[in-house]
């Protein structure tokens, strides 16, 4: 999904994904299947940003398929010509398209997490496509994304959840209270998980407070401020 959204991000005005015809792979994950839901969400996330979904596209095929592939592709390059240069064709300023669309793969690693259930899910039949993310599913995503804050009274500056941070999102060192800098978190929920101190906060629907200065960061003991 991130490679899909990077994609737009650096301009391409249209992305076309290739796979085997669903139930024909050869290899035991399916692959396919994953692919298709990816899309499906990807469209509805494009859809979101302001973009038509129609700039991506899926299609199911097998190496014979060479007239199929070329029709199919010849198909979506008039397709997407006629919707014009990224962002344009929908009236999207630049800036604005860059800001959706970091946004999103900032949030890729959670939108995978969220949604692992239904992103692993074998659609069998076309009739399930349309409505296997809705909008209002995807909205929520966005909107309901939680955010975490390190609680400076309750930090004992032990490191486990600078260590364990997939992104480096968390600064902090021996005997300084960590801080997390919200522009690299990914909202996976690792912190909140791997703090033995209870001094992960999770926060829904609202601001996060502002991180400690870096002058009042140093901790005493067990945790008492300097």
């Amino acid at each position: 999904m991130e490679f899909v959204l990077r994609a737009f991000l650096n301009g391409a005005d249209g992305v076309f994904i290739g796979a085997c015809r669903l139930n024909e792979c050869n290899y035991i994950t399916h692959g396919n299947y994953h692919a298709l839901n990816m899309v499906l969400l990807c469209r509805r996330i494009l859809e979101r940003a302001g973009l038509n979904p129609e700039r991506l596209r899926i299609e199911f095929m097998s190496s014979g398929d060479g007239i199929l592939f070329a029709r199919v592709i010849s198909d979506f390059v008039d397709s997407v010509k006629e919707m014009g240069p990224l962002g344009e064709g929908e009236g999207v300023s630049r800036d604005e398209l860059r800001s959706r669309l970091e946004e999103a793969i900032r949030l890729v690693p959670y939108i995978k997490m969220a949604k692992r259930e239904k992103l692993e899910k074998r659609l069998e039949s076309r009739d399930e496509w349309e409505g296997h993310f809705t909008k209002e599913e995807t909205d929520e995503l966005f909107e309901k994304a939680a955010s975490y804050y390190i609680e400076p009274d309750e930090c004992r500056a032990c490191m486990v959840c600078l260590s364990r941070c997939p992104v480096g999102a968390i600064a902090g060192g021996k005997k300084r209270i960590h801080v997390i800098d919200q522009e690299k978190c990914i909202r996976c929920g690792t912190c909140l998980e791997v703090c033995r101190f209870d001094a992960v906060r999770r926060i829904s629907g609202g601001p996060v407070p502002p991180p400690l200065p870096e002058e009042e960061r140093a901790v005493r003991g067990k945790g008492g401020k300097e």
